[in-house]
C-alpha cells in the first residue's frame, strides 16, 4: 500500500475524537484524524472498535503503513499513557513488540499511538483456531502454544506481567512471537503475580488441557527462574482464573459489547452474537414465522423446535411456550428456560465442550414480566448416541475415548445435564455434542452435585439393556 496524494487525502473524511465517540460501532473507512503537530493519519482498515473509547486499525502515516490506536473516550489520557509505558517496558527488556513510532495528542482531544505494522502476521489466537479441535495434548497443538508459554517466562524473568493475557495478544510474524497490547503490561517483583499470570494463560485453554500442562509449563520454566510453581498451587490458581473468566464472559453474553449485540426494542430482550446479527435479523423480528416455514423437529406443549435453512447455514429455533395462564404466571418473574439454555450453551463452549453454538436469545416482555422466549442455535447434523452406538458391542475407540472424556470433564466441573438421555448426545465430527441444555446446572455444592450426577448417570445407562455389552462397558468407565 502506498501513500495518498494530497488531493486524494483531502477526499478522505476528517474525523475528530468526538466523531469517533458516536454510538455507531464501526466508522466507515477510510477516514483521517489530525495529530497535534498538524500531520494526519489515514485509517484504512478497522481491526477493533471499543465503542466510545478506542479505535484500532491499519493506517498510513508519512507514507508508511502503521498500526494506529486512537484513544477517543473521556479520560483517554490514562489508557494512552498505560499503553505507552507498557510498550516502553517491553522494549527496555528486549521482549519483541512492534516498534513505537509516535505517541501524542489528536487535534480536538483524544490521543494516538502509532507502531510498526507487521504485514502478514497472525495472532496466536488465529493459529490456535486451526488446531483447537485436535485432542488435548496433540503435538501440533502443543507446538502452537509452546512459544506463548516460553515468551511469558521471559516476561516474568524481566519482572513483567500481562494483566490482559490471552492468545490474541501474541503476534506471530516471520517466526518471531511478538507481545502486543502494552496497556496490560505491568512491572512486578511478586511471585504471586507471576503465578496468577501463568494460571491466566492456562485458563484460556479447554479444561481437557489441564491434564497436559507439563510440556507447556516446562517451556515457561526454561526461560525464567523466578517461579517454580507447585502443582497444587498452580491447579488452584488456574481454577480461580477460569472461574473469573467465566463470570466475565457470561456477563458479556447479556450486555452490549464487541461480541454481542443487546437490545430492548419494544420491551423485548434480545441478545445476538454480533457477527450473526445481520443474517438473524429477520428471524428475530418474526421467529414464529420462521418456525412455521421450517422443518418441525418437536411440537410439544411447553416447547416447539424447528430447523430453518438459510444462506448462512441451518439453524435450530426453539420456542418456549406458555401452556395456560397459570403456567405463564409461574414463569413471568424468573429468567426463561431459553435464558438458562443460552447461558448453559456459552458455559459449555467456554469450557471447550462441544455443543451447537448459541446464536441468539429473545424474551418477549411486558415491562419486567417475561412471556414466551426463543433460543436460536446452529444446527448439528450428528446422529444421536442411541442411533450411533450398538448395545451388543463396546464403542469404537474414537467414540469410547470421546464419551469417557466428556463425562470426566462434566464430573470434574460438577456439571449435571438434567435429562441425559442418549438422544441429547450427538456424534458429529469426532466429538460428542451435548444438546437440550434447559436443565443444566454447574453445582457449587458437592452434595447436590453427587445426587444430580447419579440421576444423570442412571438416566444415560437406561438407554440400553442392563445386561448388554454397551451398558456394562459404560458402567465400568463412566465416573
Amino acid at each position: 500500500m502506498t501513500g495518498c496524494s494530497t488531493s486524494q487525502n483531502e477526499a478522505v473524511p476528517l474525523l475528530t475524537a468526538a466523531d469517533l465517540r458516536q454510538p455507531a460501532r464501526m466508522p466507515d473507512v477510510p477516514f483521517r484524524v489530525s495529530l497535534a503537530d498538524g500531520a494526519s493519519v489515514t485509517v484504512t482498515r478497522l481491526l477493533r472498535v471499543l465503542p466510545g473509547k478506542r479505535v484500532v486499525g491499519e493506517a498510513m502515516w508519512r507514507d508508511r503503513p502503521v498500526l494506529a490506536k486512537l484513544f477517543v473516550g473521556h479520560g483517554s489520557d490514562k489508557y494512552w499513557q498505560r499503553e505507552v509505558q507498557g510498550v516502553a517496558a517491553l522494549q527496555t527488556v528486549g521482549i519483541p513488540t512492534p516498534v513505537l513510532l509516535f505517541s501524542g495528542q489528536l487535534q480536538g482531544g483524544g490521543h494516538v499511538l502509532l507502531t510498526g505494522f507487521l504485514a502478514g502476521s497472525r495472532t496466536l489466537a488465529e493459529r490456535w483456531s486451526l488446531v483447537a479441535d485436535l485432542p488435548a495434548g496433540h503435538p501440533e497443538a502443543v507446538d502452537v502454544l509452546r512459544p506463548a508459554f516460553s515468551r511469558l517466562g521471559e516476561m516474568h524473568a524481566a519482572r513483567l506481567v500481562q494483566t490482559d493475557l490471552h492468545l490474541g495478544n501474541f503476534l506471530d510474524h516471520q517466526g518471531v512471537l511478538y507481545v502486543i497490547d502494552g496497556d496490560g503490561v505491568r512491572k512486578t517483583g511478586n511471585q504471586k503475580d507471576c503465578l496468577a499470570n501463568l494460571a491466566l494463560l492456562i485458563a484460556q485453554l479447554p479444561v481437557a488441557w489441564d491434564a497436559h500442562q507439563a510440556e507447556l509449563v516446562a517451556a515457561y520454566g526454561a526461560r525464567q527462574t523466578v517461579l517454580r510453581p507447585a502443582a497444587g498451587a498452580l491447579y488452584a490458581a488456574v481454577e480461580t482464573a477460569r472461574a473469573k473468566r467465566l463470570r466475565h464472559f457470561l456477563g458479556k453474553t447479556l450486555r452490549e459489547c464487541s461480541q454481542f449485540a443487546v437490545s430492548r426494542d419494544g420491551g423485548d430482550f434480545v441478545s445476538v452474537v454480533r457477527a450473526d446479527r445481520e443474517r438473524l435479523a429477520a428471524v428475530l423480528q418474526s421467529p414464529d414465522q420462521a418456525i412455521s416455514t421450517g422443518k418441525m423437529l418437536k411440537d410439544g406443549g411447553t416447547c416447539t423446535v424447528a430447523r430453518v435453512d438459510g444462506a448462512g447455514g441451518a439453524l435450530v429455533i426453539k420456542r418456549y411456550n406458555l401452556k395456560n395462564f397459570r403456567h405463564a404466571l409461574s414463569r413471568c418473574w424468573r429468567p426463561s428456560r431459553a435464558w438458562h439454555a443460552w447461558l448453559a450453551g456459552h458455559r459449555l463452549a467456554f469450557y471447550g465442550i462441544a455443543t451447537p453454538t448459541p446464536l441468539a436469545l429473545k424474551e418477549e416482555r411486558v415491562g419486567p414480566l417475561r412471556r414466551r422466549a426463543f433460543l436460536i442455535t446452529e444446527f448439528c447434523p450428528g446422529r444421536s448416541l442411541l442411533e450411533h452406538l450398538e448395545s451388543a458391542r463396546v464403542p469404537p475407540p474414537v467414540e469410547a475415548s470421546a464419551i469417557v472424556a466428556l463425562f470426566q470433564t462434566l464430573h470434574r466441573l460438577r456439571i449435571s445435564h438434567g435429562d441425559f438421555k442418549a438422544t441429547n448426545l450427538l456424534w458429529h465430527a469426532g466429538a460428542v455434542v451435548v444438546i437440550d441444555l434447559d436443565a443444566m446446572i454447574q453445582h457449587t455444592s458437592d452434595g447436590t452435585f453427587r445426587r444430580a450426577w447419579r440421576r444423570d448417570r442412571t438416566r444415560f445407562l437406561q438407554n440400553w439393556p442392563a445386561d448388554s455389552v454397551l451398558h456394562r462397558w459404560l458402567d465400568r468407565h463412566l465416573p
